[in-house]
């Protein structure tokens, strides 16, 4: 079944691709909302859904925390701040061949992975030594 190109769907790929940041579904529809007070949340979590489904974004799921979205679709990390929670992109090479690198002792099948650091922002760092001022 092919899927039809709505409106709908073109605002939240276009909030995604324009904010530049890890987003969540919330924040996604705060800000398509701003411009079109109609739409549901309903909607707008089912479009990033299909959006992630036909590869024009990336579902981007968070250790204990909310699942974003990212504008970026090559394999890539993350680092999350401690602090505030944002997410950011790890600018570093991806390891080749990581998962043929693994010694499984439990008879898992590897399907995929995601590496996530952990870390404090600059504006967090920024605000801690404006606190001890």
């Amino acid at each position: 079944m092919e899927r039809r190109n709505t409106i709908q769907k073109a605002l939240i790929l276009r909030a995604v691709c324009e904010l530049k940041r890890h987003l969540t579904a919330d924040e996604v529809y705060e800000f398509v909302k701003k411009d079109h007070p109609s739409i549901g949340k309903g909607t707008v979590y089912r479009n990033l859904a299909i959006l992630t489904e036909e590869g024009a974004i990336r579902k981007v799921e968070v250790p204990d925390g909310s699942d974003r979205f990212d504008f970026t679709l090559k394999n890539h990390y993350h680092v999350r701040c401690v602090k505030c929670g944002e997410v950011f992109d790890v600018d570093m090479d991806e390891i080749p061949d990581l998962q043929k690198k693994i010694h499984d002792t439990h008879g898992m099948e590897f399907l995929t992975y995601d590496i996530f650091f952990k870390g404090i922002c600059p504006e967090c760092r920024a605000q801690e030594k404006e606190d001890k001022r």
